[in-house]
């Protein structure tokens, strides 16, 4: 697997995927570490199968996220198909598919691992104890016990073993807790002096504990922090300390609802510094994983009370004692008193118990408690909780006493007693104190008095309830109460032994007050399930005892009492103690006559259920079923084991008796009885669950008997209600799969009646879901018991009642079907259609099957992952197939020919052939060997059996032609040699009949279309088809007496399924538009030239149109949607600035809206037209690039293999871009680098070379006279469209090259390409058609070079003009810069040199109009680029003034430069326009001089404003604009 991951994983890189890349890599580091850890082998059972879910389950996520197969496992362990049924395999792969979601049903538990790192709050200078617990702020309440931690003066621990191992663990939380308003509370209680800062107030050897600070941290955030976290987090708690001891015993309340006023904020951020870490499942098993945590001398701290989930095997007996309040008298003293209070736990003989008294986990038990001091405080308030750990054998007779001393802060700082409280742990009658709060008195004493007796103080009452319960006090008592002074506490019990109820002690102690038995048994049910199952041993012995002891009198009560407890452990709270309860049956439950009276008092409420209103005593017994047997069976065992076997006859009567009650309720009528049908319901979901006990007693097929009746008085309709049906089924499925079920002689006996109550469901279309599994238990059975013995009767009895049901199809119910099919032998298929009484119910039959197995190889019905699943489907699917096709034969040939049978059976084997999981090409090799090694290729049996069906159509075969013409061309499509070797003969029998029909095959050409669009067929074998197939058809048909025409069909086939396949690949969702877009235009004329099909021609027009408008291609969008709407098409011109082309549109719809007298309408169009001709004056429209193409090597497309073409670059789009592009689009190709046409080699490699250069476009427009004096902006739309001629330049040297001056010998080598379409058209491609290359002279590439960049400055400066640019002149500065300065350096001057010297004019007479040219263009040139400097000076910012006067000053030098080859004319113009700033009268005779020779141009220009640079006359203010800026100033 990991093997197969790694492919992929490096793939979701290459595709960018990065958070599935890393979050894989992730899991495969995690899957190789648990691999390791399996093949150590050093783990134990339970966690070796934890680390194989662990494993399972990333698994399958992965193969999930990469799109694999599903792997069904069980028990996380892969599954082999063979050796279990379809129905289990159909559940395994659903429930892996659920796995992720399914949740414990057992309350998980939670730990919290808190570790002290250290305590940076330095100022306390004395030791500290540091409490921590969490406490519950809703509530009001601490929810565990405290974690201790001593520390030094210095912040570290008073241990010094201790270091760095200060750490507890806070055991069962549960998730209801983590979902509490918890906070972690630390206390901080200094061990020192009275009062920090003064030392005088108590002598220095003199320790009191006092409060010093409290830190508390929100847990609501810290889970979501450390939920997922391996790892601990640290965490800081400032320490703050409080205003007023009063209100410490709520200062965490105080600092968590942020009462400022209460407590003091430290004065730096540091404090107490912890980690956190939450950890998971049962103790046992965090021991065992985190086995270094636990060395850490780690401080198991419980929670106050039970968990939610209480374990039979734990063991506690802790008494929680909190110090709430006392009321003390001043004394006669002028301040009030610094109390401290002293704790002991003292036996009955009056002893110490040693180390009872746990003030928190972390640090051992002490036998005394000091409490914490409050300064001059007579009311003080503790809220101080202590652990008392009592041993159970010292409970009783135990008592608490707790001392009252003064502290004195006086020179010999003494302790005074001056009084003491007490109370019993448990009372008279044996419970312990109550979980509430107890007023204790205060009795008054002094450092004389002596505890040694404590029979003188226990005399006396500890509190209220003592008072009154002993009235009769002696006047002289040793010790006097203090009636003013009070003293409070509470307590809370957290034991598994001892019990604060009466009622339940009364019930253990019955033998005490034997009268009082029946009343006691009454209050059962008001005993908390808690108390009971502590107890649950000592309460089952009672019962059981008061059975023994008079079953008449207690019987019923008992019977109730028992029923009770048994419901009780149906609470998953005590879920656990059923092993309690089974252990104890098994090994201390000693009523041998118990199950007389057991089965008297079950047999005495299911009579009473026909009778009796109120049902819930009735129910509750039924529901208690399970247990009441174990015990009937138990008792039964003990009673023969003592007696020999004695009374068994009355036994079996007595069970037989009961039956027959069980039947009784089961067959009475519930519909009237709401409450009937609750006891049916719970008798039926109860009576599965005694076939264990049973089988005990009886034989399997005794069992069977009682339960076949049983199940056989149930109601044999399926109107009895919806409920009841739901439970009768479920009481069903439970029988199934229970170990009764699963003994052959047994199924034997059930199997017909669970059969026949399917058989009604299936019938009545009800309760299909249980009822398919149901069946697909039974299936499950029966093929693993397959495997050791003949199951043949069972099949057959699942037959003779299964398959002439139908249901809704489902994977459940499809699973099933397939399961009795693949048992199914050629002798039960034989009986089966021998059985039907005639052929329409044959037929019948056949066409359900047939529809059946069609919608299984849909995806909708398995999912597209269950690769086994659909695989084991098609397998039983052909043989299926295999052993009904002569049936099909026999009975629905010749005379008795059934269309409808016969079309249905083609269809399923098309449609089979063609299934996607059958494609064993598209799998790798590994995965392909082990389909074809375990079911061979599926596709070549079912193709033999379709040849053989169609073999035995005879003359029948008419029927399916054309209709199965394309179904089986989609079969040839399958890239499987042996199935198109099968499918040559049917196809030239089917071209045989319709040439015989049609004389003419174009149907054929439709199908093969829609197949191909439809994702059949692919490159791989493309060749295999045209090659193969097509070729040994026409060996086939070289007889025929329509050769010819054959022959032309099948050339025609062999072109169109190129071209479809290749439009089909083209069409994928990832390619570019341009290959969409080509492949397109490809199909459409091979439609239209070839095989003259209007009507696909128009479709892929449409399709055109719709990708254009998709990607709002200008051009292409334009063409395509003349051809489909006039309206739209006018609006879409608008919308993509083709307004040329929308005017002729407009005045179309313009003559028809005039004809209509459509005057609206017409308004509006010509409000259009006038748009368009704005946007043409005014909008700016960007020159595209053109490109030449050249698609060389086999790997191409059939449409651009081995061709070139022109393409027109998107706006903005230069040459790099337009490659990079390219190269994205076919990121398979090389790139070319030299433009050279390639050779041989390269046109049949099979590779893919990508040549690309820039052409320029050869536009027509030059050659009409009336487009001279047109603005440059409308010029410039007709040289970039309608064009079919472009070409490209290669300079070169011909002869020896001169070196003083290159220009002289460079000849240009021009390539002209023709187009086989003008651009742009309904692609951003065309195709060359041909090329023409001619040499170009130097003098000749020189007059090219002038005349462009003089039409390139001429284009700028018009755009500068009419402010198109916004400010950014940086083109302008540029190109002007690039002309100026190389003619300064070369340029210009250059061609001066090499075509105007008088040599060269001698020896090149017939250049001398060329040479004439040249000089008139580089006149023009220079006149633009005085207009360009006279815009660039109004324009540019004043930091770029520097670089526009070198710009003028070297014009100047290039104009003197070109002076002396000035024409007469252009020198007048020279000298004018130089001398402008010497003499105005000189200006204005020039102004009049040009007027005349310059207005039939004016009168041409729209306005001075859209005035253009299209040639070198211009006006006078443009020609004095081009002087320079010094003279305009003088």
């Amino acid at each position: 697997t990991l093997q197969e991951w790694g492919i992929l994983w490096k793939q979701l890189y290459v595709k960018h995927k990065v958070d599935l890349f890393h979050k894989l890599r992730h899991v495969m580091n995690e899957l190789i570490d648990l691999r390791r850890q399996l093949i150590q082998g050093h783990l134990a059972q339970d966690q070796t199968r934890e680390i194989k879910r662990h494993i399972t389950v990333r698994l399958d996520w992965g193969n999930e996220h990469l799109g694999l197969d599903l792997v069904p496992r069980k028990e996380f362990e892969m599954v082999d198909p063979d050796q279990i049924s379809v129905s289990e395999l159909h559940k395994l792969s659903d429930s892996t598919r659920q796995r992720h979601g399914d949740g414990c049903r057992v309350p998980v538990s939670h730990h919290l691992f808190i570790n002290l790192k250290s305590f940076t709050y330095n100022s306390i200078s004395e030791d500290a104890d540091v409490f921590f617990f969490l406490y519950d702020t809703r509530e009001a309440k601490q929810i565990s016990e405290k974690f201790m931690v001593k520390l030094n003066k210095n912040g570290g621990p008073k241990n010094p073993e201790k270091v760095d191992r200060l750490c507890a663990l806070f055991t069962d939380l549960s998730s209801k807790d983590l979902k509490r308003d918890l906070y972690i509370v630390a206390h901080v209680i200094r061990t020192g002096r009275m009062l920090l800062n003064d030392s005088k107030k108590g002598p220095p050897h003199v320790q009191y504990r006092r409060p010093y600070g409290c830190a508390v941290l929100a847990m609501s955030d810290v889970f979501h922090t450390i939920t997922d976290l391996k790892e601990e987090k640290d965490f800081v708690l400032k320490v703050y300390t409080c205003n007023n001891e009063n209100e410490w015993y709520q200062i965490q309340e105080n600092i968590i609802r942020k009462s400022n006023t209460k407590y003091s904020a430290p004065s730096t951020n540091y404090g107490l510094i912890i980690s956190l870490q939450l950890l998971r499942g049962e103790l046992e098993q965090i021991r065992r994983e985190n086995q270094a945590v636990f060395n850490r001398a780690l401080a198991l701290t419980r929670k106050l009370g039970f968990p939610d989930v209480i374990l039979p095997g734990d063991i506690r007996n802790d008494l929680y004692l909190t110090l709430e309040r006392g009321e003390f008298e001043r004394g006669g003293k002028s301040v009030q008193k610094n109390i401290e209070v002293t704790l002991y736990v003292l036996y009955a003989d009056g002893d110490t118990l040693k180390d009872c008294i746990s003030l928190g986990s972390g640090e051992p038990n002490t036998s005394e408690y000091r409490s914490f001091v409050l300064y001059h405080n007579n009311s003080p308030r503790w809220s101080e909780m202590v652990k008392l750990p009592i041993p159970i054998d010292r409970f009783r007779g135990s008592h608490l006493r707790l001392e009252f001393r003064h502290c004195s802060t006086k020179d010999k700082g003494e302790k005074k007693l001056f009084g003491f409280a007490f109370t019993p742990l448990m009372r008279e009658d044996g419970t312990t104190l109550s979980d509430e709060s107890h007023e204790l008195y205060v009795y008054k004493c002094d450092e004389n008095a002596t505890f040694s007796n404590q029979g003188l103080y226990l005399s006396l009452p500890c509190c209220k309830e003592d008072f009154n319960s002993c009235p009769n006090l002696p006047a002289n008592l040793p010790f006097q109460r203090s009636p003013k002074e009070t003293f409070w506490v509470s307590t809370i019990l957290c034991s598994t032994k001892l019990t604060q109820n009466v009622d339940l002690l009364a019930l253990l102690n019955w033998k005490a007050h034997p009268d009082r038995v029946l009343d006691i048994l009454g209050r059962l049910r008001q005993i908390s399930g808690e108390e009971i199952v502590k107890f649950l041993r000592d309460v089952l012995d009672t019962l059981f005892c008061l059975l023994d002891d008079n079953t008449d009198k207690y019987g019923p009560l008992v019977f109730q009492s028992l029923v009770f407890i048994i419901n009780l452990l149906r609470d998953s709270r005590f879920y656990h103690f059923r092993p309690v309860m089974d252990s104890y049956i098994q090994n201390h439950f000693a009523g041998a006559l118990a199950y007389k009276e057991l089965i008297r008092c079950l047999k005495w409420y299911m009579d009473r259920s026909a009778e009796v209103v109120r049902q819930d005593h009735i129910q509750e017994a039924m529901r208690a079923l399970e247990y009441l047997f174990k015990f009937i069976v138990q008792s039964r065992i003990l009673y023969s084991r003592a007696t020999c076997g004695m009374e068994e006859e009355q036994f079996r009567a007595s069970i037989q008796e009961l039956f027959q009650s069980i039947r009784f309720v089961l067959s009475l009528d519930s519909r009237s009885s709401e409450n009937l049908v609750f006891t049916q319901a719970a008798l039926l979901n109860s009576f599965p669950d005694i076939f264990d006990e049973l089988l005990q007693m009886f034989t399997v097929q005794e069992v069977a008997e009682y339960v076949r009746g049983t199940l056989g008085s149930m109601p044999s309709t399926v109107d009895i209600g919806q409920s009841m049906d739901v439970v009768k089924l479920q009481s069903i499925a439970r029988t199934v799969e229970s170990r009764l079920f699963f003994f052959p002689e047994s199924r034997s006996i059930l199997l017909p009646v669970v059969l026949h109550h399917i058989h009604l469901h299936l019938r009545q279309q009800r309760e299909l879901l249980i009822c398919s599994g149901i069946l697909g238990s039974i299936f499950s059975i029966i093929k693993a018991s397959s495997m050791e013995s003949s199951v043949q009767e069972e099949v057959e009895m699942m037959v003779e009642s299964l398959l002439d049901c139908t249901a809704e199809i489902t994977g459940e119910y499809v699973s099933c079907l397939l399961s009795l099919l693949r048992q199914m032998t050629e002798i039960h298929f034989h009986h089966l259609l021998n059985n039907f009484h005639s052929k329409e119910e044959l037929k019948e039959f056949l066409l359900k099957i047939f529809c059946v197995f069609r919608n299984l190889m849909k995806l909708t019905i398995f999912p597209r992952d269950w690769s086994v699943m659909r695989l084991l489907t098609s397998h039983i699917i052909v043989v299926t197939t295999q052993f009904l096709s002569p049936a099909l034969h026999k009975n629905f040939s010749e005379a008795d020919f059934d269309f409808k049978v016969w079309n249905s059976f083609f269809s399923l084997t098309v449609l089979y052939i063609n299934q996607p999981s059958l494609q064993l090409e598209a799998l790798g090799p590994a995965k392909r060997k082990k389909v074809l090694d375990k079911h061979g290729d599926m596709r070549v049996m079912m193709a033999y059996e379709l040849f053989s069906m169609w073999q035995k159509l005879g003359d029948n075969k008419p029927h399916f032609i054309p209709g199965m013409m394309g179904p089986f061309l989609g079969v040839t499509l399958v890239p499987q040699t042996e199935v198109r070797n099968i499918m040559i003969p049917i196809f030239h029998d089917m071209m045989d009949w319709e040439q015989r029909k049609n004389g003419n095959f174009k149907q054929l050409m439709d199908k093969l279309d829609s197949m191909v669009s439809d994702g059949k067929g692919d490159d791989n074998h493309r060749e295999l088809f045209i090659s193969y197939f097509l070729c040994s058809l026409l060996e086939k048909i070289e007889q025929e007496t329509w050769r010819e025409t054959g022959i032309s069909f099948v050339t025609s086939v062999t072109r169109l399924v190129e071209r479809l396949l290749d439009y089909r690949d083209c069409m994928k969702g990832d390619e570019m538009e341009n290959k969409k877009i080509g492949g397109s235009v490809n199909l459409m004329n091979f439609y239209k030239s070839e095989v003259n099909k209007e009507d696909m021609y128009i479709r892929y027009i449409h399709k055109l149109c719709d990708l254009h408008l998709h990607v709002i291609f200008c051009d292409g969008a334009c063409f395509m949607a003349d051809f489909i709407d006039m309206f739209h098409s006018s609006q879409l011109y608008l919308i993509l600035q083709c307004w040329e082309y929308g005017i002729s549109l407009c005045r179309e719809l313009a003559f028809q809206y005039e004809t209509l007298y459509d005057y609206q309408s017409l308004s509006w169009i010509r409000k259009m037209e006038a748009a368009y001709y704005d946007n043409i004056i005014e909008q700016q429209r960007i020159e595209p690039e053109f490109f030449r193409m050249g698609f060389y090597g086999r790997k191409f497309p059939f449409f651009l293999r081995n061709k070139e073409f022109v393409c027109r670059g998107y706006d903005y789009e230069r040459l790099e871009d337009f490659q990079q592009r390219m190269l994205g689009e076919f990121p398979q190709a090389i790139a070319m680098q030299h433009p050279n046409q390639p050779d041989d080699t390269i046109l049949q490699s099979d590779a893919q070379y990508l040549q690309i250069y820039a052409v320029t476009p050869v536009s027509d427009i030059s050659d009409v006279p009336q487009l001279e004096r047109v603005p440059e902006r409308i010029k410039s739309f007709y040289r970039i469209n309608n064009v079919s001629r472009f070409h490209y330049d290669r300079p070169f040297h011909k002869g020896p090259k001169d070196r003083e001056n290159e220009f002289r010998s460079l000849w240009i080598e021009r390539t002209t390409l023709i187009l086989s379409r003008p651009l742009p058209g309904i692609s951003r491609w065309a195709e060359v058609e041909r090329r023409e290359v001619m040499e170009v002279s130097p003098l000749e590439n020189a007059i090219y070079v002038v005349e462009n960049k003089t039409q390139e400055l001429r284009t700028l400066i018009s755009q500068y003009q009419h402010r198109q640019h916004h400010g950014n002149i940086n083109p302008l500065s540029m190109c002007l810069n690039g002309v100026i300065d190389a003619a300064v350096n070369g340029g210009i001057a250059r061609y001066q040199e090499a075509f105007f010297d008088k040599d060269y004019i001698s020896s090149h007479p017939e250049d001398t109009e060329r040479i004439t040219h040249l000089k008139d263009l580089m006149q023009e040139q220079v006149h633009i680029l005085g207009v360009g400097l006279a815009v660039h000076e109004k324009l540019v910012h004043p930091e770029m003034r520097p670089l526009h006067k070198k710009l003028v000053d070297q014009f100047h030098m290039m104009r003197t430069g070109l002076h002396h080859v000035s024409s007469p004319t252009c020198g007048l113009v020279f000298h004018i326009s130089a001398d402008t700033a010497n003499t105005f009268f000189l200006i204005k005779q020039c102004f009049l001089l040009l007027k005349n020779i310059f207005t039939i141009y004016f009168v041409l220009q729209p306005s001075p404003s859209s005035s253009s640079l299209s040639s070198i006359r211009s006006n006078s203010s443009q020609i004095i604009n081009s002087a320079p800026s010094s003279a305009r100033g003088k």
